[in-house]
């Protein structure tokens, strides 16, 4: 079975708000879906990290980079094809936008083998340690049109809802300075009694990480979520030293290579791969490996549309619990509560989280072969970014 053709798909909708974190804010909501055709008309659906002009000029590296070393090929040869092409990219970009669009071909590589083999991915790979997985509901996003106070209010609300709507814990955004995000947090905690945790996107510098973080030790936070800048791996650690809150982050490190320097520097409690960046279901086993091999609890970082959930469906149902024993603490699925059009309505038949998370409080696996997923081809063609 060979590959005929790899093809991006930029898509782009307006969004109902306004939205932001602490490095930009918003209107647009974009999703880069690779897919890859083969000579017995199998069709594989993987997905890029990145918004906006990034996910086009990631696609212009898919389309026009790496597909002429994969075309022709076999479709079945994906430790191959993956380390030819990062060969020949290693001179170019051992990080970043190359990296983004390998792992969109090497999820789609993946959905075509399982298809093959007629088994969803989590078997493909290893097998499931769980049907279904915990989910934990992001929302608390920053608004350009709000004072502190204003979003207080907006925060507690929102945090209120997420947890009333079954939401195993809630995550917030920040990003308005120290003051105003400790004010933020306190909003969130005295609005649930499920677990809580904040993402500053890498909006401090270590004093003001600190700062922020042990207002969070107080407040009983359950991680702090990128609190510096990714390459303040100095700064990670000292911040794992000093504040009780556990510290979190990895999305933005890609590779078996960048994830074994981020560990060794031990700045992380949790890590956070993201498999549609760090250089797709490939690597991500192998990080995945690294990251237990030393003992560090791993949630996924998930971001995009329906082809990134449902492979961290299959990846979740798959990663074996660490540590072991009766009651072990589970992995969870991170979920975006915004409007996201190219997560609920892409797909033929679509996941619906938070139908199921109302009625079960996890997310399901799905158990056709490969990712268990088809993307409308109606809707692609509605929503593409010409």
């Amino acid at each position: 079975m060979q590959i005929t053709r790899i093809q991006s798909h930029v898509l782009r909708c307006d969004m109902p708000e306004t939205l932001g974190y602490s490095q930009q804010f918003y209107s647009q909501r974009t999703c880069h879906l690779v897919e890859v055709s083969t000579s017995e008309g199998l069709t594989g659906w993987g997905e890029c990290f990145g918004p906006g002009n990034v996910a086009r000029a990631n696609a212009r590296i898919v389309e026009d980079v790496i597909a002429p070393m994969m075309v022709g090929e076999r479709a079945l040869d994906r430790d191959r094809l993956w380390h030819r092409a990062y060969n020949l990219l290693r001179d170019h970009g051992q990080k970043g936008m190359p990296i983004q669009a390998l792992s969109g071909i090497d999820i789609a590589l993946w959905d075509v083998a399982g298809q093959a083999a007629g088994l969803p991915l989590c078997d493909l790979i290893g097998g499931r340690h769980r049907d279904a997985v915990g989910v934990y509901g992001y929302g608390m996003m920053l608004r350009p049109d709000m004072d502190a106070a204003a979003m207080a209010d907006q925060f507690a609300d929102e945090a209120a809802a997420i947890a009333g709507a079954g939401f195993a814990a809630v995550k917030m955004k920040v990003g308005l300075g120290v003051r105003d995000d400790v004010r933020l947090a306190t909003a969130v905690a005295d609005a649930v009694d499920v677990p809580f945790m904040v993402d500053a996107n890498h909006a401090y510098d270590v004093n003001d990480a600190l700062e922020v973080g042990r207002a969070l030790d107080d407040l009983g936070a359950y991680w702090f979520e990128e609190p510096v800048a990714p390459e303040d791996r100095d700064g990670y650690a000292t911040l794992r030293r000093s504040l009780r809150t556990r510290i979190a982050g990895g999305e933005a490190e890609f590779t078996r290579w960048g994830w074994r320097d981020l560990i060794a520097s031990g700045g992380l409690s949790i890590a956070q791969p993201e498999v549609c960046a760090l250089g797709g279901v490939s690597e991500y086993l192998r990080v995945l490996a690294l990251c237990h091999a030393h003992h560090l609890p791993v949630v996924n970082h998930v971001w995009g549309g329906a082809v990134a959930v449902a492979c961290n469906l299959h990846l979740s149902a798959s990663m074996p619990p660490l540590p072991g024993g009766l009651h072990p603490r589970q992995p969870w699925l991170e979920f975006d509560t915004t409007e996201n059009r190219f997560r609920d309505d892409l797909l033929e038949a679509p996941l619906d989280i938070q139908g199921q998370v109302a009625r079960t409080g996890t997310a399901a696996v799905p158990d056709g072969p490969g990712l268990g997923v088809a993307p409308d081809r109606e809707f692609i063609a509605a929503h593409l970014w010409e």
